[in-house]
This record gives structure tokens, C-alpha cells and sequence, in this order.
């Protein structure tokens, strides 16, 4: 909010402030008949009890902003995001409902007289309308709630098995494992949770761990404390990890671009302290029975406002006479902009968009929000021979929580048709 004038505030807190005037007119509908109890008043003085602490925490969070060399805690900032999505959303939804009642009476006023319900009637047409609505807005109420408790741990493994005619023969079976997105500086001193996920990929045994990007929501400080807990997972084929654009310190402002380098330098050099092979648009070649198989990796290249530092050229050099090619690229974005017109590439995988952290899949029903901004947002793509896998990432960031799209560990077994 730095780039937003007083102004600008204002009003935003405005309309919060109508909207929640809105929702209580909607609450008091809801409650009218009940009896003037002490619950009555405990629940309404709860309700602005709580949009009123928001409006405190926000306004202190705005000013420490402001406040050159402030630090407001991450912790804090994050569990205020989630709580105020937690109560926001629903409101939006009640009271699209409580418009519906409203602008419903008035039309019907205009052509009859108001009337009595007729005698016998247990529940009257704007009673029903706002108990819906009260209905349906609980669910994302509870949803978001639950994703901040549990969701965000639920680390879930997705199994696939992908085959290609180019891969060698000597690589047939080859065992994968993708984590993409840790954003390690929102899980604070969460050890013992982080752990279940890290106890998760060791017990699937892969050749080869990939880290598709975003180690850190903003500066290098954050990984520190998490070194020994990544150094603990291990593959005989190795660690291999790339940046994401959080990676870059893109989101701070720093005095100088010598500090923003520093950072950027000392992040890398945690990636190889935890046992990562760091590919800056660079490859390694694997050679087995004198077959060849190509790990390459570009830094972060994403459709603009994100920065395109990834070099895919740079990227392959010297592996164009290889029997398969497989590139760690974090935007997706890259596969369909760069990656299937400019190169052969096999198998890309990618992460960045965490699915929103929100969405539903059930059976062949997936659905995100997010796939309006990234068309291939989560699972497997395919363009001819190419195909790219979309991780929906290891860690959370803005929201404190995960509904529907839960915390991903992929798995990928390569096979020779």
C-alpha cells in the first residue's frame, strides 16, 4: 500500500466500512424475530468488536509501512490477510443476497402494498432470501478458516507416470520428485509440520529432486533458519533447484542495488548450502551406456510486469546433440512464449502459480480462479511431443491457507515407448 496516496485509503476504508454497515442491516433482517436477548447483543457487539480491530490493524499496518526502516512482523501481517478474507468474503457474499431482498421489495412495492404473510406461512419470501444467503456465505466462511489451520500442511503427493519415444533407454524409470514454491519465510518456525512434507519426499525414494523456484517471499534471511531441514532430503542423482521471481528481492525496497545484489548472492549460496545444484540458465548432462540425458534450468522468465531473466539459449548450450532434454522453468508462462517454438525441448516443469491456493478438484472437475490469468495453472499439458507439468506448489504466500488446492509434492516416473 506504500504506493497508494491517503486518499486512496480513505475510500478503500470507506467502502469497507459500507460494506460492513451493509452486512449488519443484512444480520439485523436475519435476526429481527428472535427475542431481545443478552446473545442478541453479544453477537452484534462481537461482529463490530471484530471489523473494528481489522480497521486498527490495517491502519497501524499502513502507517509501519510508511515508516522508512520499520519492521512489521510477517507472521502478523499474514494471520490479519487471512483473517480479514476469512470475514470478507463471506460478507460479500451475504450481502449480494440482502441486494437481492432489497431491490426485490422495492420492485414489488412500486406495484402492490406492502402485506401481511398469510397466516400460517413459517418462513416469508426476504426471511428465506436472507437465511440463504447467511447459508451459503458460512461455507467459504468455515473454508478459509479450516485452510489456515490445516489446509496448508495437507502436503499431498500426485503420482504421474509421463512417457516419451526420445527418452534413452538406459533412463527408463527414472524417478522424479518436483517441489516447487516453498516461500519458506511463511512458515516461520513451523519445523515439525514442514517435516511431515520433507518425511513425505524421502520416503518416495527418487532418483533426483527438482526445485522449480520462489525459495523465499522476499530476502534471503528467511531460508537461513531452514538450511539443516532442506539439507536433508537427498537423491543419488543429486539436488537441482532454480529462482523464482520472489527470489530476486524484487518486492523490497532496498537503499541501493549493491544491497539488492547481496541479497540475491547470499540466497544462492543458501540454495548450495542446503545441497542444491543451482542451475543459472545452465544444464547438466547425465550419461549413462553412452545415452545422454539433458537437466537444464533458466532463471526466472515470466509475461511482463514479472522480469525476464531467463536465457534459454544460454540454457541448453551444448546440449543439442542430447538424447532427452528436460528444463526447470518457475513461470508456465514460458513454455507456451519461448520453450515449444524456440526449442525441442521433452519436459518442462514449472510451478508459480499455486493453483490461487484455492480452487476445487474433484475427480476430472479442476477449477481455479487462476486459470484466468494462467491457462495451464496445475498438472500436465501437452503440445505434440512436449509437455509441461505444473506444479501448485509446496508453501503459501498472501493468504495463510490452502482450500480445494492443497500443498503439492509431484512424483514423476519417466518411461521409455
Amino acid at each position: 500500500m506504500k504506493n497508494i496516496g491517503l486518499l486512496g485509503i480513505i475510500l478503500i476504508i470507506a467502502t469497507f466500512f459500507l460494506i460492513d454497515l451493509y452486512t449488519f442491516k443484512g444480520i439485523k433482517d436475519l435476526v429481527r424475530g428472535f427475542a431481545q436477548t443478552g446473545a442478541k447483543k453479544i453477537f452484534f457487539t462481537a461482529y463490530w468488536s471484530i471489523n473494528i480491530s481489522l480497521y486498527i490493524i490495517w491502519i497501524y499496518i499502513i502507517i509501519k509501512s510508511r515508516i522508512p526502516g520499520a519492521e512489521i512482523p510477517y507472521k502478523f501481517v499474514f494471520i490479519s490477510f487471512g483473517v480479514f478474507l476469512m470475514f470478507f468474503v463471506p460478507k460479500l457474499i451475504f450481502i449480494s443476497f440482502v441486494l437481492i431482498n432489497d431491490v426485490s421489495n422495492f420492485v414489488m412495492g412500486l406495484f402492490k402494498p406492502a402485506q401481511q404473510q398469510v397466516a400460517g406461512e413459517l418462513i416469508g419470501r426476504s426471511v428465506f432470501i436472507t437465511y440463504l444467503g447467511a447459508i451459503i456465505a458460512s461455507i467459504p466462511l468455515f473454508s478459509l478458516g479450516w485452510g489456515m489451520l490445516i489446509g496448508r500442511y495437507k502436503f499431498k503427493v500426485h503420482e504421474k507416470e509421463l512417457s516419451f519415444t526420445s527418452l534413452p533407454k538406459s533412463f527408463d524409470g527414472l524417478r522424479i520428485v518436483q517441489i516447487s514454491d516453498l516461500h519458506i519465510g511463511s512458515f516461520f518456525k513451523e519445523y515439525e509440520r514442514v517435516e511431515k512434507g520433507l518425511q513425505m519426499i524421502r520416503d518416495l525414494k527418487p532418483d533426483m529432486i527438482l526445485f522449480t523456484g520462489d525459495m523465499v517471499n522476499n530476502t534471503a534471511d528467511e531460508a537461513e533458519p531452514w538450511i539443516e531441514n532442506l539439507k536433508s532430503i537427498e537423491a543419488p542423482m543429486g539436488k537441482y533447484s532454480i529462482l523464482g521471481n520472489h527470489d530476486y528481492g524484487d518486492y523490497v525496497n532496498w537503499p541501493s542495488t549493491e544491497a539488492k545484489q547481496t541479497n540475491l548472492d547470499k540466497l544462492i549460496g543458501i540454495h548450495k548450502e542446503m545441497g542444491f545444484d543451482i542451475l543459472l540458465n545452465e544444464n547438466r548432462i547425465f550419461e549413462k551406456n553412452g545415452e545422454t540425458f539433458t537437466l537444464a534450468g533458466v532463471e526466472n522468465w515470466g509475461l511482463p510486469p514479472f522480469p525476464q531473466h531467463g536465457n534459454l539459449s544460454e540454457a541448453l548450450n551444448g546440449s543439442s546433440d542430447s538424447d532427452f532434454q528436460l528444463l526447470m522453468s518457475h513461470d508456465p508462462s514460458h513454455w507456451d512464449a519461448e520453450v515449444t517454438k524456440n526449442s525441442s525441448v521433452d519436459l518442462t516443469l514449472s510451478g508459480h502459480t499455486h493453483g490461487m491456493q484455492f480452487g476445487v478438484e474433484l475427480g476430472n472437475i479442476k477449477w481455479s480462479p487462476v486459470k484466468y490469468k494462467y491457462p495451464k495453472w496445475a498438472g500436465l499439458y501437452e503440445e505434440g511431443d512436449q509437455k509441461l507439468y505444473v506444479n501448485r506448489g509446496f508453501g503459501y504466500i498472501g493468504y495463510p491457507g490452502r482450500v480445494g488446492i492443497m500443498p503439492e509434492i509431484t512424483l514423476i516416473t519417466l518411461k521409455r515407448t
